[in-house]
């Protein structure tokens, strides 16, 4: 029996790469999406063949239309059946600016990627799965996205950031409610402080953070951590839920007085 297909955006490194190598151990074929051919990232590639994982390797800008097209069309001639997307590509700022300083530019940019390109990459993978049997299945397929605790949590020198994910937050309600009908459930994983690429220019700010005691958990969080939830998400054990969002940030969320 041929194994199922799990499309990660943006796994090249990092979360979507965990995700990657998680789901990959959880019996998924992977489609790896990246802005770059697989000959920029070795040591995802030796990860990758290390764990065993049969995966696929598919390049370009996730902000193009064009590319989105076509990546899209790719994936499906290369592995067939998509039942899972993972839409975690995003990029941050290039520079933390204050509000009243934030560029159009930058916006632009940053919103293009992380809210414009996973809406319209899930349109075009959502309408392929609706085409998909159903037959012995739970479900007909999953799309999770990976946001950030940043969807609710101001930071004034990167507004731009916190807008584009509080979007993916509204794009997973709003694929929820239109995908339930057709057997496909939508969920969102939304990371607090991980030990990333993305996070190493602020380590100082939140180490500093930690030991103050402003997360309960008071550990950096791991990409392992959040691809360990998007397993969770893409099985079959919550298949009476879709639309919501679970909170990878050592309870972080939490209110306390």
């Amino acid at each position: 029996m041929k194994k199922d297909v799990a499309l990660i955006t943006g796994a090249s490194r990092g979360i979507g790469l965990a995700a990657a190598r998680q789901l990959a151990k959880d019996g998924y074929r992977v489609g790896i999406i990246s802005t770059g051919p697989q000959e920029r990232y070795p040591d995802a590639v030796a990860a990758l063949k290390a764990d065993g994982a049969e995966f696929y390797w598919f390049s370009g800008d996730l902000g193009s239309s064009a590319d989105r097209a076509r990546i899209a069309r790719e994936a499906v001639q290369t592995l067939g059946e998509i039942r899972i997307l993972v839409n975690n590509a995003g990029v941050a700022p290039k520079t933390r600016t204050d509000l009243l300083e934030m560029t159009e530019e930058s916006y632009d940019r940053v919103l293009g990627v992380n809210t414009k390109g996973s809406m319209f990459f899930t349109q075009l993978i959502a309408k392929h799965m609706i085409g998909l049997s159903m037959e012995g299945r739970v479900k007909r397929g999953t799309i999770v996205n990976v946001s950030s605790c940043s969807a609710d949590v101001v930071s004034l020198n990167r507004g731009e950031y916190c807008v584009s994910k509080a979007g993916v937050s509204m794009l997973t309600k709003l694929y929820a409610a239109r995908l339930a009908p057709e057997g496909i459930l939508v969920h969102e994983v939304r990371p607090g402080v991980i030990a990333t690429d993305m996070t190493t220019t602020v380590q100082e700010k939140y180490d500093r953070l930690i030991a103050q005691g402003a997360f309960p958990i008071a550990r950096w969080g791991t990409a392992e951590d959040v691809a360990n939830a998007v397993s969770l998400l893409c099985s079959d054990q919550l298949a009476y839920t879709t639309g919501n969002y679970l909170d990878v940030d050592g309870g972080f969320h939490i209110r306390v007085l």
